[in-house]
C-alpha cells in the first residue's frame, strides 16, 4: 500500500530522533522543467515528504505568496495531468512520500475515481483536499475503490475536540495540525497554543501529527518541533522562487534552505 511508505518515513525518523520535514511547491512554478530541478534538489538535501501543490484558480485557505505561485502555474498550463507526470517524473530521483495537495474542484472536473487510480499509477502516496470536510467528503471517497491512497485530513486551532476525534477517525496518513487562524505565510506563532492542540489531537490519534501555516525559519521549526512529528513549510519556500526570477541556481537556494531547515528538525525531541 502507498501508506506504507508514509509510515515507514516516520518510523525511519522516529529511530534517528528526528522530525519529517515537509516542503509545499506548486508544482510547475515557474515552469515545469525548473520545478522538477527545485524539487530533485531539496529531497537530496533532506527533504522527508513533498506536498506537490495542483494549481487552482481560487485558492481560499492560501496567502498571497502561494496564490501567486499557483498563478504562475497556471499561466503554465499545469492542471492535474501535468502534476501526474510531474510525480512520475519525482519516481526516477526520489523514493520520499508525495502528497497531491488540491482544493476539490480539480478533482470533481477530473473525475474522482480517475484521479484516485492516476494518482496511484503515478506513484503518488496520498491527497490532501484542503476544501472537502469530513461531512461532504464521501462525494468523493464513495468513488475511490480502494484504501491505498492516504487521505490527509486538517485539523485547525478552533475545531472542537469532538469534532477533532471524528476528523482524526477518517484520517490516514498523518494528520496536518494548522498552527493558528488565517491563511498560509501569515506571521505570528503561538507555541504554547500549538503544544495545547497538539496534545488534545494526539489524545484522539495514533497518527503522526504534521503542523503547518506560518513556520519560515529554522527557529520557528526548533520551537515547533518538540510537539509535531513534522513540520510543514510551504509559502517560504514559494517567497525564494518569486524572488529570484530567471535564476539558474534556484534549485541550489532551495536545496541549501532544505538543508537548514532539516537540521533544525534533529535539535528537538517531543515533549
Amino acid at each position: 500500500m502507498k501508506t506504507k511508505r508514509i509510515e515507514k518515513t516516520f518510523a525511519d525518523l522516529k529511530q534517528k530522533n528526528e522530525k519529517a520535514l515537509v516542503g509545499f511547491l506548486s508544482a510547475g512554478d515557474p515552469d515545469i522543467k525548473t520545478s522538477l530541478k527545485i524539487i530533485e534538489s531539496m529531497c537530496k538535501a533532506g527533504l522527508d515528504i513533498m506536498e506537490l501543490g495542483i494549481p487552482f484558480s481560487d485558492p481560499t485557505a492560501d496567502g498571497p505568496v502561494i496564490q501567486r505561485s499557483s498563478a504562475r502555474a497556471l499561466k503554465n498550463g499545469v492542471n492535474i495531468n501535468a502534476v501526474l507526470e510531474m510525480t512520475r517524473k519525482i519516481r526516477t530521483f526520489s523514493d520520499i512520500p508525495v502528497i497531491l495537495f488540491t482544493y476539490y474542484n480539480p478533482i470533481h472536473s477530473y473525475g474522482a475515481e480517475a484521479f484516485y487510480n492516476d494518482a496511484l499509477s503515478a506513484d503518488a502516496d496520498g491527497a490532501l483536499v484542503v476544501d472537502l470536510p469530513p461531512e461532504e467528503s464521501d462525494e468523493m471517497t464513495s468513488k475511490w475503490p480502494g484504501n491505498e491512497l492516504a487521505l490527509i485530513r486538517l485539523v485547525a486551532p478552533t475545531t472542537p475536540f469532538e469534532r477533532m476525534k471524528k476528523i482524526a477517525s477518517t484520517a490516514s496518513g498523518f494528520i496536518y495540525l494548522v498552527s493558528k487562524t488565517g491563511v498560509t505565510g501569515s506571521d505570528g506563532l503561538n507555541t504554547d497554543d500549538i503544544s495545547v492542540h497538539a496534545k488534545l489531537l494526539r489524545s484522539v490519534t495514533k497518527l503522526p501529527i504534521c503542523v503547518g501555516f506560518g513556520i519560515s525559519t529554522p527557529e520557528d521549526v526548533k520551537r515547533i518541533a518538540p510537539h509535531a512529528d513534522g513540520i510543514v513549510i510551504g509559502s517560504a519556500f514559494e517567497r525564494i522562487i518569486e524572488g529570484n526570477p530567471g535564476n539558474p541556481g534556484i534549485n541550489e537556494i532551495l536545496g541549501e534552505q532544505v538543508s537548514r531547515l532539516k537540521k533544525a528538525t534533529t535539535s528537538s525531541t517531543r515533549r
